[in-house]
């Protein structure tokens, strides 16, 4: 069974007293800069000259900084600024402020799990991970409730890390909810594999194909975006509350029995096969060396994969639909 720590085994005067630097104020950068300050810690933000992001911090009532002059004044820096960009701002802003007795902490364990960030034995480093986007881990944070965590200690030079790593999960709300103990290889290699096979990769190929499909069999693409992609949502909302089982509790018998009748001849064997390649792919390393070299090139691969995805005719049906459902909230890249 799964280690979870809640806020009775958390205690915040492992975090008061400490200077803490925010790096980034993205999705999840936000969030826990403005919880760590409600929950009154000493909190600065830091972020490059010329970032869009320092006045909307600013103006939140944050303190915002350069990353090196954040790094220089912290003895606790949480790094959430994007995976391809953290190992340069390491070697440039974080490496030659770090003193002994320092945490460096991380919401990915990305680049200690492929080493190319690698931090001096004398500091502790570990993990709070989020398990929500960060307008999610605020908004739930302000209503007194919180976001589920995933934590971890990768060294512990003070003796004190994981005492700390769960202060931090606590003032953000995450124990409110449930901080899970894990490793940095496991949130890591998880996390990966949770994007590339299911919750990304695995979604968007399945819903194209499936609009590919009754496309090219004569049916009206806008009926077919309503049924492979717009119900999706209905139905993840029902596995969110209650699982598979919810699910088929909640919708027709027809569509129960479909699930059984077809389910399997979509993802069998041989889609296990290729999710057993792509963890292969991503314990060994393989996966982030090519992802990281296609950084190194200038993304010209991305790029061009990201150009021809968003030129896709289920993005254009899609675009069209949704701009006659303003009740949607619909938004547009």
């Amino acid at each position: 069974m799964a280690t979870i720590y809640y806020d009775k085994d958390a205690d915040l005067a492992y975090l008061q007293g400490h200077k803490i630097a925010v790096l980034g104020y993205g999705s999840q950068g936000h969030a826990h800069a403005l919880s760590l300050q409600d929950s009154g810690m000493d909190v600065r933000v830091g972020l490059y000259k010329g970032s869009p992001s320092w006045a909307k911090a600013e103006a939140a009532g944050l303190r915002v900084v350069s990353t090196a002059q954040a790094c220089k004044e912290a003895d606790t820096i949480m790094v959430l600024i994007p995976d391809t960009k953290q190992a340069k701002v390491y070697q440039e802003d974080i490496a030659p402020h770090l003193n002994p007795g320092d945490t460096l902490m991380f919401g990915h364990g990305f680049n200690i799990r492929y080493s190319q960030i690698i931090p001096p034995d004398s500091v502790d480093v570990s993990m709070v991970a989020p398990k929500a986007p960060g307008h999610r881990v605020r908004e739930l944070f302000v209503e007194g409730v919180g976001t589920p965590v995933l934590v971890a200690v990768y060294q512990d030079a003070s003796g004190h890390a994981w005492d700390q790593t769960l202060a931090y999960a606590k003032a953000i709300g995450g124990t409110r909810a449930g901080a899970l103990k894990t490793t940095f290889k496991e949130e890591t290699e998880t996390d990966l594999f949770g994007e590339q096979s299911v919750l990304c990769g695995g979604v968007s190929a399945l819903v194209k194909a499936g609009f590919e499909t009754l496309v090219d069999a004569g049916y009206q693409p806008e009926i077919a975006y309503f049924e492979c992609m717009h119900e999706l949502k209905l139905i993840v909302d029902l596995f969110y509350r209650g699982g598979l089982t919810y699910m088929r509790y909640s919708v027709s018998d027809t569509a129960e029995h479909g699930d059984y009748h077809a389910g399997n001849r979509v993802i069998n064997e041989q889609s296990k096969a290729a999710m057993q390649e792509i963890l292969q792919d991503i314990q060994s390393g393989a996966y982030a060396e090519e992802w990281i070299e296609e950084n190194a090139k200038g993304r010209p691969n991305f790029n061009a994969r990201r150009a021809a995805e968003r030129d896709h005719l289920i993005e254009h049906v899609g675009r069209d639909l949704r701009r006659m459902m303003p009740w949607l909230d619909p938004v547009e890249v």
